[in-house]
């Protein structure tokens, strides 16, 4: 796994652009996002943002979700009772072989993009994920997070990147929360903590910086 972009620092971690949350027909968490205008930007911004990490031979990581029926791998070591790890199993979302946990249809991996395996938790680094591996093997160390939802596995992400050592930054227009109060809480709040935000803009625009 070699890494010859303009910027070999740097990764895009597309985080759950999957159909359970972008298919209205048949993605169970569709409804969640009651701003839908925040889901359509968050859209258009990881679409500008994954093509221009294409054009400029950035890396693009994407993390799904895909479990088990019954979701044993969220079960640790204690009964799941409260929180995602009781949710997910009672609304029996994410199963593995479901048409949810597809990827969206705009957002497939292309042909030599590294994708997730592992991962059982709201970060993208949760449970066996082999995420912190393939970030390594690249010698990534400035992430741009994208995806869903911004106020749970998104934010999961940033905290954990922080915590091993990753630059992060959040692509905020290419996230969505399910409220517009939600996206901003963690914009103001939580954000500068942990990293840094952007926008789809000018992360395409530091690509072509640093260009040549």
């Amino acid at each position: 796994m070699t890494n010859t972009s303009a910027r070999p620092d740097a990764a895009l971690v597309l985080i759950e652009f999957q159909r359970e949350w972008l298919d209205p027909e048949h993605g169970r968490l569709n409804h969640l996002v009651e701003d839908r205008d925040l889901l359509d930007t968050a859209v258009r911004g990881a679409a500008t943002a994954l093509a221009a990490a294409r054009a400029h031979g950035v890396p693009v990581v994407h993390v799904p979700l895909v479990l088990t029926p019954g979701a044993p791998e969220l079960a640790g070591w204690t009964p799941a009772r409260l929180g995602l790890r009781a949710a997910i199993p009672r609304a029996g979302t994410w199963i593995e072989g479901s048409a949810g946990t597809e990827f969206a249809e705009d957002f497939r991996p292309a042909p030599g993009e590294p994708v997730v395996r592992g991962r059982a938790g709201a970060s993208a680094f949760a449970g066996f994920s082999d995420l912190d591996l393939i970030l390594r093997r690249l010698g990534v160390t400035d992430l741009y997070l994208a995806g869903f939802a911004t106020h749970v596995c998104v934010e999961s992400t940033l905290r954990e990147a922080h915590d091993r050592g990753y630059t992060a930054h959040v692509v905020h227009d290419a996230c969505a929360a399910f409220t517009r109060a939600q996206q901003e809480h963690v914009r103001e709040h939580v954000v500068h903590h942990f990293g840094a935000e952007t926008d789809a803009a000018a992360f395409a625009a530091s690509l072509a910086g640093n260009a040549g």
